[in-house]
This record gives C-alpha cells, sequence and structure tokens, in this order.
C-alpha cells in the first residue's frame, strides 16, 4: 500500500541547448553578405584618384560631370577647387579601375563643350548631357601619372591615326590655324597640329600631321607652300586668280608637291624639317638652285620696276629682280639706275646643265652676241615693268666686268614706257622741226585768193552762164518728152521690123537646109583636094628638085 503521507522527490529536468539557426538571424546575414559584396565590387572597380588642372571650371559640376574616352565612362568628377596661386581650377576626378592603364604621361583632357573648333562643331550632345571631361591616352604605353594639366582645346586628331608629323620653318604664319587642312593634288591628307612658340626669333616651327597612305609622298625634295586664301595678281599675263579649296579660303591650308623624278626616292623620317614658301610660284622656283647676280644701269625712268619683278628671255622667266635704286655715276656726271636681278640658268635647256666651265664663260659668250638688257612693258593697267634679256648683234661686244659680285650687263632703250618716252619724244623734236608758220601763212594766201576769186565779176559771169546753159538743157529735154520723142520711137519701132524681115530671108535662102549651103559644103571639099594636091607635089619638089625637068621618078609616092 502506498503511504500517502510520505513525501517523494521527484527527479530534476534537465534542459538541452538546441543546435538550430533560428531564422530571424538570416536576414542580418545575407544583409552583411550583400553590403560586403557591394563594398567589395565598388573597391574593385575604383581606380586611382587624379587631379586636373584647367584654367576654368566652366560647366563641370561634382558628381554629376564624368570623365570618357570614346563614349565609355573612366570617372566621376569629385570636387572642383581653385589652386594654390588662385590662377586655375583643380579638378579631382575618382576614376575606374578600367582607367588606371591609361593614365600614363602623355595623355590629353580637355573639357567637352559646344564649340567651333578646326571648321568642325563639336559638343552638340552636351546641351542637353552637360559638359564632360574628354581623355585622349598617350601613343605609347609611359610611365604612370596622376596629375595632369588639362588643355582648354580638344586635340585636333581625336584618335591615334596612323601617318607622320613634319615641321614647317616660316617667317610667318599669316591665315595658318590648329586644324587647318594640308592638301595634296587638291585631297586632303592632313591637319596643323600647332606650332612651337618657345623660339620665335627667326621663324616659327609648324607641326604638320600627314595622314597615312599620303604621307609615302613625302621626300627630301617635297616642297610645302602656305595655301590660305584668294591670291590674285595682274600681270603681264592677264589676270591670275589661285585658291586651293574654300575649307583653305576660310580656315587657311598648307599645300605640298613632290616632283616627278624624286616620287620614287627614299621616304622623309618624321619630324624632317622643310621651309613652308609664301605661295606656290616661289615654291616651284626654289628648285633653281644655280644662280647668277647681274647687274644693269639704266639711264632713264625706271618706273614700274620692283624687286620681284621678272627677268624674261623671249617672253619667258629666266630670273627675278632683287634690288632697284637710284646711284650717281662720278664719270658721266649723271643719275643712273642700278638695277640687280638674279638670273636662274637653270630654266635655260643646255645652259642649266653647265655647258659653260664657269659663269665667267658663259657671260663673256654672251656679251660677244650682243646680250644687252632692256625694260619691257608687263601691263600698261598698272604700269608694271620688266627686264628683257635679248641679242643684238648690231650693239658692240661687251668685255666681262663686275660690280662686286654682279656681272655687268650693257643696258638699252627698250620697249617699255621710257623706250615709248623716248620715241615719242623723237617724234615731238620732228614735229617742232617743221615751219608752221610759213605753212599758215601760204594757207591763209590760198584761202584769201579763193574768197577774192569766188567774189569776183568772173565767177559771177560764170554762175550766171551755168545757170542758163541749165535752163536752156530744161527747155530741150521738155521739148523731146513733148514732140520729138514720140516720132522717134515709132521710126525705131519701123526700123526693127525691117531688120526682122532682114534675118528671116537671109535663113531662108542661106540657112542650113539650103542649096546654097550645099554647095558650099562641096566647094570647100574641093578645095580641100587642091590644096592636099599641092601639097604632095611641093613635098615631091623638096625631095626631087630635079622632076622638074626629068618628071617624076620612079617609085616616087603618089
Amino acid at each position: 500500500m502506498t503511504n500517502f503521507g510520505e513525501q517523494r522527490t521527484l527527479p530534476q529536468a534537465a534542459t538541452r541547448r538546441s543546435r538550430r539557426l533560428s531564422i530571424i538571424w538570416i536576414v542580418p546575414i545575407v544583409a552583411v553578405a550583400i553590403g560586403a559584396w557591394l563594398a567589395w565590387d565598388t573597391l574593385s572597380k575604383e581606380g586611382p584618384t587624379i587631379k586636373i588642372t584647367f584654367d576654368g571650371g566652366e560647366g563641370l559640376q561634382a558628381g554629376q560631370s564624368q570623365l570618357k574616352y570614346k563614349d565609355i565612362v573612366f570617372g566621376t568628377v569629385k570636387s572642383l577647387a581653385l589652386s594654390p596661386d588662385q590662377t586655375h581650377v583643380v579638378v579631382t576626378v575618382a576614376t575606374t579601375r578600367q582607367a588606371e592603364p591609361l593614365l600614363t604621361e602623355g595623355t590629353i583632357f580637355w573639357v567637352v563643350k559646344p564649340r567651333l573648333f578646326a571648321g568642325n562643331i563639336s559638343g552638340i550632345e552636351t546641351l542637353l548631357s552637360g559638359s564632360y571631361i574628354g581623355m585622349l591616352p598617350a601613343a605609347e604605353a609611359g610611365k604612370s601619372k596622376r596629375d595632369f594639366a588639362g588643355r582648354e582645346d580638344p586635340p585636333v586628331l581625336g584618335a591615334h591615326v596612323p601617318g607622320r608629323t613634319f615641321l614647317l620653318k616660316s617667317k610667318r604664319i599669316g591665315a595658318v590655324s590648329v586644324g587647318s587642312p594640308i592638301f595634296f593634288r587638291d585631297l586632303n591628307v592632313g591637319e596643323v597640329l600647332g606650332w612651337d612658340i618657345a623660339d620665335m626669333a627667326e621663324y616659327v616651327t609648324i607641326h604638320a600631321f600627314v595622314r597615312a597612305p599620303y604621307d609615302s609622298y613625302v621626300h627630301d625634295q617635297t616642297r610645302f607652300w602656305n595655301a590660305s586664301g584668294v591670291s590674285v595678281k595682274l600681270g603681264g599675263t592677264g589676270v591670275e586668280v589661285q585658291m586651293e579649296s574654300l575649307k583653305a579660303l576660310l580656315l587657311g591650308g598648307v599645300a605640298f608637291e613632290t616632283p616627278v623624278a624624286d616620287i620614287h626616292t627614299a621616304e622623309t623620317p618624321e619630324n624632317h624639317e622643310f621651309p613652308l614658301f609664301a605661295d606656290r610660284d616661289t615654291a616651284n622656283a626654289a628648285s633653281y638652285t644655280r644662280k647668277v647676280a647681274a647687274i644693269s644701269y639704266f639711264p632713264g625712268s625706271v618706273s614700274g620696276l620692283a624687286p620681284g619683278a621678272a627677268v624674261t628671255m623671249h617672253g619667258l622667266k629666266v630670273g627675278e629682280v632683287t634690288d632697284v635704286r637710284l646711284s650717281y655715276d662720278a664719270a658721266k656726271d649723271a643719275i643712273v639706275a642700278p638695277v640687280r636681278y638674279e638670273v636662274e640658268p637653270e630654266r635655260v635647256i643646255g645652259v642649266g646643265k653647265r655647258v659653260f666651265k664657269s659663269n665667267d664663260e658663259a657671260v663673256d659668250a654672251l656679251l660677244k652676241k650682243g646680250l644687252h638688257a632692256s625694260l619691257q612693258s608687263a601691263s600698261l593697267i598698272t604700269g608694271q615693268q620688266n627686264i628683257a634679256l635679248d641679242f643684238n648683234a648690231d650693239e658692240p661686244a661687251a668685255e666681262v666686268s663686275m660690280d662686286g659680285p654682279d656681272y655687268v650687263v650693257p643696258a638699252t632703250e627698250g620697249a617699255g614706257f621710257a623706250g615709248l618716252t623716248a620715241s615719242a619724244t623723237e617724234l615731238l623734236n620732228k614735229v617742232n622741226t617743221l615751219p608752221f608758220e610759213q605753212i599758215g601763212k601760204n594757207l591763209d594766201g590760198v584761202l584769201k585768193s579763193a574768197n577774192d576769186m569766188a567774189q569776183g565779176p568772173q565767177m559771177k559771169k560764170a554762175l550766171t552762164d551755168l545757170a542758163g546753159m541749165i535752163a536752156s538743157a530744161q527747155t530741150m529735154i521738155r521739148n523731146l518728152d513733148t514732140k520729138q520723142l514720140p516720132e522717134l520711137v515709132s521710126g525705131l519701132q519701123k526700123t526693127l521690123t525691117s531688120a526682122n524681115k532682114l534675118v528671116l530671108s537671109l535663113d531662108s535662102g542661106y540657112g542650113d537646109n539650103t542649096k546654097f549651103n550645099r554647095d558650099m559644103d562641096r566647094l570647100l571639099a574641093q578645095a580641100n583636094d587642091a590644096l592636099r594636091s599641092i601639097r604632095a607635089l611641093s613635098d615631091l619638089l623638096a625631095r626631087h628638085p630635079e622632076a622638074l625637068i626629068k618628071g617624076r621618078p620612079a617609085g616616087a609616092l603618089e
């Protein structure tokens, strides 16, 4: 039996911890994982922070403006601040990891915004999206860099284009600007990248980029010239207008050409220096390297002759005037105009091939043939004059003489304004020698005699008689018209009728089919036979004159 009064001790329950994860911890764990992943992804994509210095920060906004290359975002602007000297704006840009290999020496940065540059309108898309920073990586890998100096203008070449850059030396730039086109045979084959401003004491060095494959046409003998604007020349050949293209007219430009003989020579290396000539004519003239200096002393006016005027021979250019001035000739006690010019022998076939051993020998041979210089009018409108070289065998042969480094060529009056003036002066001198006073007196006497005769009684009587004769003639004509003329016409008609009848009678008596005509034919035939017999007899007597005595010999022809 069980004793209910006895207290029983119950065993204590042991608690056991559960090893199952509560579902409430899943959410924070996932959040932490996502956060860690996002942090890692952000850190893995972040690149270095760079600083770009610009003259101004127009259009850029922190947190919004981006860094782009080929329309791909490579970073975002973090902040804009003034430089320590307060003259520039320092833009801090947080770049992406992808941009890190591009941030090297030679990388170019600029602000992309709407602008007109190098003849093109760019940055139109930024009107809606806002300005951004453009980037152009260096062509070759270089040293990594984090601080850059930005440019105000975009690069002329927006990408790395194959080709070569050449250096053009010029005393002045003219209308050539950054982005000006470069032409070869009227094709746009390159652009002007800019110029050096470090050393401009003697000339300006222009960087000209020629794209491939056109850069293969640039050789050591290639000539570059300024093709900007319009060139208008009024000379002896008329008006010459030259314009490379409309783009060159607006933006300026450079053109080049290579002689055909040098087109297959070795190509010129990059950064080779070439002179930039003022125009195409000057560039072509530069191919003539041999020059002979000469001087001629003109006693008369040289108006219209200036440095740069052509020196011609047989109408073709062989040189150019270099200096014109006045000088006093003490030996002649006169003022003369010494004109210095250069002759390019290479323009003359034969002479340019150096057929003479020296310049002295060549000049001596030409002077012995009567070489002389004269002024020749190039344009009557502008009054421009040239120097014409010609040969005159009547001129005395001159000896070779020098005026410093210049050969002296005799000067004569030519067809220029001085020659025209001399001819006009000679004509006026001849006119002045005429006895105009005596001629006027004689002419006055003749006119007075004619006047006296016209007013004298004899002339009046002659006029009266002439008037009477005219009246008599008019009366006779009227009488003929009214009386005698009809009778004369009637008699003439009767005479013509009689003549017509006579002709008909002759035709009936002596026509082709009349007896008279047939008898005449027979008579002429008989006369012809008689003449033939007389001719035969004459021939017989000519051969046998003894036939008159002995008779016709035997065997004689009938």
